[in-house]
């Protein structure tokens, strides 16, 4: 008999991907995730053709019109409310409403006339919150347990000392992003696989950083973190980028689930006989970083931009460029990905990347049946 692998048989009931061309007016973006449509919670959103235009970040607990920037000449900025940017209007029943503009060229961020765009959605709780004051520091988290995924805000207390924050998972995180969105500071990203206290910034090339450098969130079992926290270790450095006194944040918290998501680490070869990484399932998305030296981007790959093997097309969170489409780059199969080339941004010899993935299929479904590699 085949063992079942997860209880989550169609993936896109949390996670989708929606390819669509902008339109230069308000526009409702239908997801089609073929689950059935979902109101999302957290948009992700990049312009794919215009390279001057970097990732939007929207989510349904700050509410529509509030965003944030990740590319390296406006990642660092506070959270933004419309003021003339293209922004997402309302979360839909079905997707979401890409803004006009008054200005020709903000209008490009998410909907620009007759421009490609790509948006990663993931459903939580449909923007419903509740108080969780399971840290030092409270915090109002909507969650999806089922999913395994959280979006909370807190406001910091400057503490420089050790300060735990609740998730609402119910499971331990393998992946929280923390973001300042009252002053400039860089993204904080924390994914299974670092070593021990360490973080990365999502809008630099940097790699990772410890705790010396007022900026990690401890999230490895153990005392930084738990089935109920996370830890904010600052190690008496600065404490802007999670912990300014009465400045407000925003996190995403992602626990793995079998069959659906999945958050580690693999070495480079530096060969177009790439390594193989096991999911246990078929990706949809792919988010990678090469952490163990600095210089390397992140890049996120999907299923929806390449339909086939091998998957072209990658974008660049710390990056305003469209799509690139110059090498071959990964395999998505059955149960995992491989790489399938030699570029230094996802598989350099010896050098340690981690990543975030989310499924198209689980490997094998709750009732027995297989999935197919594409």
């Amino acid at each position: 008999r085949i063992m079942a692998y997860t209880n989550i048989d169609d993936p896109s009931a949390f996670f989708t991907t929606t390819l669509y061309t902008g339109t230069g007016a308000n526009q409702d973006v239908v997801n089609d995730a073929h689950s059935g449509n979902f109101k999302p919670d957290f948009l992700w959103i990049k312009n794919r053709t215009n390279g001057s235009y970097g990732p939007h970040y929207y989510d349904s607990t700050r509410g529509a019109k509030k965003g944030f920037y990740s590319d390296a000449g406006y990642g660092d900025d506070a959270e933004f409310t419309d003021g003339g940017q293209s922004t997402v209007q309302s979360f839909n029943t079905n997707g979401f409403r890409g803004g006009s503009s008054t200005n020709i060229y903000n209008i490009f961020w998410i909907n620009g006339l007759n421009t490609g765009y790509v948006a990663w959605q993931w459903k939580s709780n449909g923007g419903t919150t509740a108080s969780n004051t399971s840290g030092t520091i409270n915090s109002t988290v909507q969650v999806n347990q089922d999913a395994g995924f959280s979006i909370g805000t807190y406001t910091g207390n400057g503490s420089t000392a050790d300060q735990n924050v609740g998730h609402g998972l119910g499971v331990r995180p393998g992946c929280v992003i923390v973001k300042n969105r009252t002053a400039d500071a860089n993204w904080v990203v924390y994914i299974d696989g670092l070593d021990v206290n360490h973080c990365l910034e999502l809008n630099t090339t940097d790699g990772q950083s410890d705790s010396t450098a007022g900026r990690v969130l401890a999230t490895t079992a153990g005392s930084y973190g738990t089935s109920s926290i996370f830890t904010l270790r600052v190690g008496g450095g600065s404490v802007l980028q999670t912990n300014t006194n009465n400045s407000n944040y925003v996190f995403y918290a992602w626990a793995e689930k079998q069959g659906y998501s999945k958050f580690g680490k693999y070495v480079g070869n530096g060969n177009a006989d790439g390594p193989f990484v096991y999911t246990g399932f078929k990706p949809a998305l792919i988010i990678m970083k090469e952490y163990s030296s600095a210089g390397g981007n992140w890049v996120i790959l999907d299923n929806k931009r390449d339909t086939h093997n091998v998957t072209k097309h990658r974008l660049f969170p710390n990056l305003v460029n469209a799509d690139n489409t110059s090498r071959n780059y990964v395999d998505l199969l059955s149960n995992g990905f491989k790489l399938r080339d030699t570029d230094a941004d996802h598989n350099q010899s010896g050098q340690s990347m981690v990543y975030m993935a989310f499924a198209e299929n689980p490997f094998v479904t709750s009732t027995g049946i297989p999935t197919t590699a594409r």
